[in-house]
């Protein structure tokens, strides 16, 4: 069986971005943990927002799903949406806080 490549995945994550703040998702922390599973070529996403009542939660969810499912050997995506932790600031990488002048 083919396996997933995390650092592809990682990559394509990197292509989707907040639609209120220019950084992906990757560098602004909201992605919590990825779940590969090489046999059914399925790739499970947990993943937080910048803020609770984001309008455009949706269409986040939907862009990682897809660019996920891109990746070589996917075969699904499911994207779970999680609050616990908070999403907060330091969970930026630091090329994500200088990019938004924090540094």
């Amino acid at each position: 069986m083919a396996e997933i490549n995390e650092a592809e995945l990682m990559d394509a994550l990197r292509e989707c971005y907040d639609p209120e703040i220019p950084v992906n998702v990757v560098d602004l922390g909201l992605i919590y943990n990825l779940d590969i599973n090489n046999e059914s070529g399925n790739v499970d996403v947990t993943m937080t927002l910048t803020a609770m009542g984001c309008p455009m939660a949706g269409e986040v969810m939907s862009e990682v799903e897809m660019r996920v499912g891109q990746v070589e050997n996917v075969k699904s995506c499911n994207v779970a949406l999680t609050f616990d932790p908070p999403w907060s600031p330091e969970r930026m990488t630091e090329d994500a806080k200088w990019e938004l002048g924090m540094m």
